[in-house]
């Protein structure tokens, strides 16, 4: 018996994985965040599976639901939103999977970021303007940023930010990013992407808070901030330049 995590994607049932979708065909249980993740994927379920929407229970639940999946020899399916590499709270499902020596897998999924920077026809890495792009978010009440990861530490690198549950507090994010990127810097927000009813706006520091008040959003958002976002007059790659000698092009 395995536990097989899976990253679901940003919402839009197509993007999850082949390897995700015959995972789901072959597991006799099946545990999903049904808040976020689409129905339809449970469409690659058996007819029989037993389906559990994770959503209103606790982590003690969840592991009770492993522990009675083992002794029966089923395996399980863990369907997660976005990928399961940042902010998915499968590291402490883990820990307690090997505390009760259950096996498991992680398949991984399309990133929020990346199914965002898809929506917006960006690359988030633009030569000479921004080669990092960082995932982060701010505190909340789940948990408390490190210290030394404050918002206004990223900014000063001047990367592509990617911040993930902190629409809530765009104003604080403003305020801490303009005296780095300056008021002009380009910010687009991405609300469910990929879902049917997504939504985009798009800005700059400067006036982005005006536009979420007209268009409100309460959750499900990612908030991108970069000159990566707005510019066009930027230097090529030299990866396809003809003078630039690389072993596959004689």
């Amino acid at each position: 018996m395995t536990v097989h995590f899976i990253g679901a994607g940003p919402g839009a049932a197509d993007l999850l994985t082949l390897r995700g979708r015959d995972l789901l065909a072959k597991c006799p249980v099946c545990l999903y965040a049904g808040s976020i993740v689409p129905v339809e994927m449970l469409e690659h379920c058996p007819d029989d599976a037993r389906l559990v929407d994770t959503a209103p229970l606790t982590l003690d639940l969840i592991e009770q639901e492993y522990i009675r999946a083992h002794a029966a020899g089923q395996d399980v399916a863990r369907l997660h939103s976005g990928d399961l590499s940042v902010y998915s709270a499968v590291a402490e499902q883990i820990r307690r999977l090997d505390r009760n020596n259950i096996p498991w897998t992680m398949t991984p999924g399309v990133p929020a970021f990346a199914a965002a920077a898809s929506v917006l026809g960006r690359e988030l890495t633009v030569p000479e303007v921004a080669q990092s792009v960082v995932l982060t978010r701010v505190s909340g009440r789940a948990s408390a940023m490190p210290e030394r990861e404050k918002l206004a530490a990223f900014g000063a690198t001047g990367a592509t930010l990617a911040i993930h549950l902190a629409i809530h507090v765009l104003d604080q994010i403003v305020a801490d990013l303009i005296p780095f990127y300056g008021a002009d810097c380009p910010v687009a927000i991405v609300a469910r992407a990929t879902w049917p009813d997504q939504l985009v706006l798009r800005g700059t520091l400067g006036d982005i808070s005006e536009q979420l008040a007209k268009n409100p959003i309460e959750r499900t958002a990612l908030v991108l901030v970069g000159r990566a976002l707005g510019t066009h007059d930027f230097r090529e790659s030299a990866l396809y330049n003809p003078d630039y000698h690389r072993r596959f092009r004689s």
